[in-house]
């Protein structure tokens, strides 16, 4: 979901200790729809107008900046680095957000900034006003042509959205109140009717009321009686107490192990398929609803030119793979052709040059079937036996470097099918910058221009075994290479899924002997992290990483094992162990 007017103004309510007096360190620009400004104790304040989820909060998450700052984040360094935080509001239940800031020039005068979240859904902005309240830039400028009635362009004054056509249970309570007692008509939807006569009031909490007062999300007007139309005027006088006073639970709704949605109130209305659990701060909440969400589109946004070349290349060594194997397949019927060179000579002077074909007893068999040979009308019969014989010998000494050629063009689409597999479970910036790497050293990629980019440390992902062993899982073939061939102890236990595309996993031992459960764990992860996440009783293999060995010139995440156990697990996120400091 969005984050609607209330649970816009929870957060802003939850910001306020934070933010009132801080000064402005530092502003960053992220991605194109992400401000950060690092305020006093290191926080991050993080503005987003991402049209899908447009939000402010602190945040905790880490994000790798471009090493050239956009246009719009130096003007707001240029503005906002040493201002400090006057105020933040929100207009009565609008989704808007306005930071005041008071900021000092070079000469030494004070004056103010605002910065104006527009937290809108696809019209989602971020506004920079002067002391007079005119723009000097904005995320998206938005012209007269595509909007007359309220253009937003650097140099005119700004102007909040026109407000909705609904009522305000906080402005105007009484009139919401009146309006809610005379209710709809009796073929209404109750839920709907309040989401769309309430400003704020979003689909998930309409139901929630609706449930509350009449047993139902989906209850008509007319299936309501009386004692529940005065159950809803209730509940909606709650919710106005709340808004009043600031009552606000940060409240995560969870659903296969997956954030589904979010709100500031208790959720009544679903089954045991939902569990609905809470945070300490809506900040924290954020962070954990949309990290999922942004990790997602970054995954489709980064993964997409990713995936592209290397499913372009693998589909290519495929067909490659094809031919070279209709073309062994050729090699193996070579007996016929020397067979038809040593009939053609035993029978030269039988054979009549211009003849078409060539019809004699198969000698070399004893029941001498009849054996028709074609032959080229344009060769001496002598001609045709050497081309019988020339080819015996070609496909002869074709069929070992065919041999060799699909093994290569097959190891060649295993890797590219592993390349795609770490697209998939890519994360972060930093793993699609080194799948590019890998794509481009392999020669699959053009080299472009190098880039600076931000080095941060990348380590592979982490987890705590219950027997309190870690285990390591690798993010990508490169780092797969580091941690089994080189960071590994010969004593540690590498696991892999069995036969299919996967992250190596080391189980960290330091000599000791891995009690049964942390194994199991160790191989559901080298299961979650494989082509086989979806699947059931997974085979995976472990061995002591002193057996695993990388053959001379193998693509990076290829090794060979000979000594190994398996065993079967089911890679379900309840049986993964939890997550160390490298994940």
């Amino acid at each position: 979901m969005s984050l609607d007017a209330i649970c816009l103004r929870a957060v802003v309510r939850e910001l306020e200790p934070a933010l009132l007096g801080a000064r402005v360190d530092k502003v960053q620009q992220p991605a194109r729809n992400q401000i950060v400004l690092l305020v006093r104790g290191n926080q991050r304040v993080l503005l987003s107008v991402n049209p899908n989820q447009p939000r402010i909060q602190l945040t905790k998450q880490l994000r790798d900046n471009p090493a050239q700052p956009p246009m719009f984040c130096m003007l707001l360094r240029k503005h906002l680095v040493g201002a400090r935080v006057e105020s933040i509001e929100q207009p009565d239940l609008e989704r808007v957000v306005i930071l005041t800031l008071r900021v000092t020039d070079e000469l030494g005068e004070t004056g103010k900034r605002q910065l104006v979240l527009e937290a809108m859904g696809r019209r989602a902005n971020l506004i920079l006003l002067d002391a007079e309240g005119r723009i000097l830039d904005c995320a998206r400028r938005v012209a007269f042509e595509s909007n007359s009635d309220r253009a937003l362009l650097p140099g005119l004054f700004y102007r909040l959205p026109t407000p909705l056509d609904k009522l305000s249970l906080l402005s105007e309570t009484d009139a919401a109140l009146e309006l809610l007692a005379k209710g709809g008509e009796a073929e209404e939807q109750a839920d709907q009717w309040l989401v769309d006569r309430f400003t704020g009031i979003s689909p998930l909490v309409a139901r929630e009321l609706v449930q509350r007062a009449a047993g139902a999300t989906d209850a008509r007007f007319g299936d309501m009686g009386e004692e529940a139309k005065a159950r809803l005027i209730r509940e909606a006088e709650k919710l106005v107490n709340r808004l009043e006073n600031g009552d606000f639970t940060p409240t995560m709704l969870v659903r296969d192990g997956r954030p589904a949605d979010f709100t500031y109130l208790p959720i009544t209305q679903y089954g045991a398929e939902t569990a609905v659990t809470t945070r300490q701060t809506f900040s924290e909440l954020l962070d954990e609803f949309y990290d999922l969400r942004e990790r997602q589109e970054l995954s489709a946004r980064r993964g997409k030119e990713l995936s592209r070349a290397a499913t372009v290349a693998r589909d290519r060594m495929a067909r490659k793979s094809e031919t070279l194997k209709k073309e062994y397949a050729a090699t193996q019927e070579r007996d016929k052709l020397r067979l038809y060179g040593d009939l053609l000579t035993s029978n030269l002077y039988r054979v009549e040059r211009g003849m078409t074909s060539f019809t004699t007893e198969n000698f070399y068999e004893q029941a001498q079937p009849q054996v028709t040979i074609p032959l080229d009308p344009l060769l001496t019969p002598q001609q045709n036996a050497a081309k019988y014989y020339k080819r015996y010998n070609k496909a002869k000494s074709a069929e070992l470097h065919l041999r060799e050629q699909i093994e290569k063009a097959e190891n060649e689409r295993a890797y590219l099918d592993s390349v795609l597999q770490e697209i998939a479970q890519a994360e972060t910036e930093q793993e699609f910058g080194e799948i590019r790497r890998e794509l481009q050293e392999t020669g699959y990629l053009r080299r472009g221009k190098e880039k600076k980019e931000l080095k941060r440390s990348f380590a592979p992902r982490e987890f705590r075994a219950s027997g309190g062993f870690r285990i390591l899982v690798g993010r990508n073939n490169a780092q797969n290479d580091q941690l089994t061939l080189k960071k590994a102890d010969k004593r540690d236990i590498w696991l892999h899924a069995q036969k299919i595309h996967g992250s190596h996993v080391i189980l960290c031992t330091n000599g000791a002997e891995p009690d049964a459960q942390s194994l199991r764990e160790a191989a559901a992860l080298a299961a979650y992290y494989s082509q086989a996440r979806e699947g059931a009783n997974v085979p995976v293999d472990f061995t002591p990483v002193k057996y695993v060995k990388k053959p001379a010139g193998a693509r990076p995440g290829f090794v060979i094992y000979e000594t190994y156990q398996t065993t079967y697990v089911t890679p379900d996120t309840k049986n993964l162990p939890p997550a160390g400091p490298a994940s």
